[in-house]
Order: structure tokens, then C-alpha cells, then sequence
């Protein structure tokens, strides 16, 4: 027999998105420069049920300029560590820690995570979850953090410090708020789908019945 979450499709709108109440970080923030601090970051995370990833990069606004990824975040309950790889390196206990199958590792688009990472070092992921996958179990069809967020809490996350200078000397109060926000909503969603704390039945934001094929909202198209 089909389950009911089968069928049903779960999306909001960038209007919905744009009424919501901004959400905040509220834990501590350690920031990691020298690679002699990231040993004891590794452990105090190794210590967490669950672990939130992402990754930020200084953007280029000039055609044919990159640049490599420049922070690592890494969040555990009560703590986010943001590793300024392009200060500490790419170090073996970061690696090790990704390489890990056992410690649980959350984060979102990760095959573009991982692709940047590879060419500062090559390693091989494991443990790791993608959200974009994760939520679908829910009904959710959004594929970016913020939406899927503003889905499961009711709350945005500000994207204003995205494009901001990642390599910038000293990274301003806003941009370690906003990258630690990152990384620990990945363990929030990931808990509030696991333990069923979102119920997707309830959710206001269920698109309605749609012919198969047809796109469900022309908004859903693009993603924030």
C-alpha cells in the first residue's frame, strides 16, 4: 500500500520565506586559525551525537577568478567550531574526522562540498547525510537550507553575509553567526525529521494536488 507521504509534496514560496521571523545562533562560536588548535576542536566535536557541516568560499566577482574553500564549519550541540582552513590548512584530524563511517557528519549539497574540499586535499567521505536527500522522506521538495528550514521551524536564515570576504583578516561577529547558523541547522532538521518532531501532515506549507509531470509551483523552479 502507498504511503500517504508518498504523495504528498511539501514547498514554500520565496514570498512565505520573506514574512517569516529571522532565526538566530545562540551558542558559543570558537574560531580556528592556527593548526595547533584544531586537534583539541576535533575531539570536543568527536564528543557529539551528531555533527552539522558546511562550507563557506571568498566569492569572485571577476570572470575567471576562484578561490578555494576558506572556512569549514563544524557544529555540535552547544558548540560550533569555524576552521579558517585558508589560515589552519586542511589538517589530518579534519580529514580523519570526515573519514570517519561511524561519527555522524550533516550537511546539504554535499557533492559540492566535497568537490571544492577535494582540491585543496584528496579524501574519502564517509558518514556523511545530505539533507536534499534526508528531508524528501517528508514530503519536502525544496532543496536549499534556508527553505527547508522556514518549512520545519517557521524561521529564515539570512543569507546577507554569503558573498561577504571569507578571507578577510578577521571574520566580523555577523559572518561567525551566520556560517555557525549554517552548520547547526543541518543537526536541527536532521533531528526534527528523525525523532518525527516535524509533522508533515500538519505542515501549512502542502502544495496542492498537482497532474504527475507538471511542475509544482513555478517559484519552486529556482531556489534560494
Amino acid at each position: 500500500m502507498r504511503s500517504i507521504l508518498d504523495s504528498l509534496k511539501i514547498s514554500i514560496s520565496k514570498q512565505q520565506l520573506a514574512t517569516l521571523p529571522a532565526a538566530e545562533y545562540t551558542r558559543k562560536i570558537t574560531v580556528i586559525e592556527k593548526a595547533e588548535d584544531v586537534p583539541a576542536a576535533i575531539e570536543t566535536l568527536r564528543k557529539a551525537k551528531i555533527i552539522g557541516f558546511d562550507t563557506e568560499t571568498r566569492p569572485s566577482f571577476k570572470k575567471g577568478v576562484s578561490y578555494k574553500v576558506s572556512l569549514i564549519q563544524l557544529c555540535g550541540k552547544n558548540e560550533c567550531f569555524l576552521f579558517r582552513i585558508n589560515k589552519c590548512g586542511f589538517c589530518d584530524e579534519i580529514v580523519e574526522l570526515f573519514e570517519d563511517p561511524v561519527k555522524i557528519k550533516v550537511g546539504l549539497s554535499l557533492h559540492d562540498d566535497f568537490t571544492n574540499l577535494s582540491k585543496i586535499r584528496k579524501f574519502n567521505p564517509k558518514g556523511f547525510v545530505d539533507l536534499q536527500t534526508y528531508v524528501k522522506q517528508s514530503g519536502i521538495i525544496d532543496n536549499s537550507l534556508s527553505r527547508i528550514y522556514a518549512i520545519v521551524f517557521g524561521q529564515r536564515i539570512s543569507k546577507n553575509q554569503r558573498l561577504s570576504n571569507w578571507e578577510a583578516p578577521t571574520l566580523t561577529d555577523h559572518q561567525q553567526a551566520y556560517a555557525a547558523l549554517d552548520a547547526y541547522a543541518c543537526i536541527q532538521i536532521y533531528n526534527a525529521i528523525g525523532n518525527r518532531i516535524f509533522k508533515p501532515r500538519e505542515s501549512q506549507y502542502i502544495l496542492p494536488d498537482t497532474p504527475e509531470g507538471t511542475a509544482e509551483t513555478a517559484d519552486n523552479t529556482q531556489q534560494q
